[in-house]
């Protein structure tokens, strides 16, 4: 069996027998170090059943394992096992694909609406590559290039609002080369003079693609309020997050 399989059907058993009646769950304390240990594990193993909690029936994972570990028969070989596993592990990787397939689409459409209604806002401006932009504050500052490390403070969101990052939040503006993050900051800051204040939207192309952090997801269009603090001749002190 694989080892995501075997992982998850421990998590599923492990957190049946708790609920099959455990002395701490009837008075929710953690008194000892063991039990604090093994309430660590049980929150962190039980945090990777959601995915397949349609696709399993406790009881069942539950007797399986009482007959495993009491070393009786089971009612699956050791093969009949692995190939179950193995065609789980493939149903869950066709879902997952599935899933991405049509949020891309899903993405791409309503990012390319997003933009085509975007373009004639109000003081929005868009380059060749299809970057749109629009200046909040002009600095008085030099414009970077390419080749330059920069120092920024952003937040960005996605089209329906949703915040994914922020240097705002955290307290501390991002230092990064200008050439090391995605082809809509490269393209969008060397528009900027140190000091500016503006507001990019980024196409998928331009950013992340299908290729995107599960908090963005892929075909994102993407928007960054940013303004460019100074051009940094030091190297980079934090890795980009955009």
């Amino acid at each position: 069996m694989t080892r995501f399989t075997c992982k998850t059907l421990l998590a599923v058993a492990v957190l049946t027998a708790f609920g099959a009646g455990s002395a701490l769950a009837a008075d929710a304390s953690l008194k000892t170090e063991k039990d604090k240990v093994s309430y660590m594990v049980g929150m962190q193993i039980g945090r990777s059943l959601g995915q397949i909690k349609d696709d399993i029936d406790l009881a069942t994972v539950y007797k399986a394992m009482q007959d495993a570990v009491g070393g009786g028969k089971t009612l699956l070989t050791e093969e009949e096992a692995n190939k179950v596993g193995q065609d789980f592990q493939q149903k869950l990787q066709t879902k997952h694909l599935a899933e991405q397939k049509a949020a891309a689409e899903k993405n791409k459409t309503e990012g390319e609406a997003f933009l085509a209604s975007n373009k004639s806002k109000s003081g929005v401006k868009t380059t060749a590559s299809g970057l749109q932009y629009q200046v909040v504050k002009e600095g008085t500052g030099k414009k970077p290039k390419a080749t330059d490390t920069v120092k920024v403070d952003y937040t960005g969101t996605k089209i329906d609002g949703t915040k994914f990052d922020s240097s705002v939040d955290r307290g501390t503006p991002a230092t990064f080369p200008l050439n090391g993050v995605i082809k809509g900051w490269t393209e969008g800051l060397q528009l900027m003079t140190e000091g500016s204040e503006y507001k990019l939207f980024i196409p998928a192309d331009l950013a992340y693609g299908e290729n995107a952090p599960p908090n963005i997801g892929p075909n994102a269009t993407l928007i960054f309020d940013v303004k460019l603090i100074s051009i940094e001749n030091a190297a980079a002190t934090e890795p980009a997050k955009k």
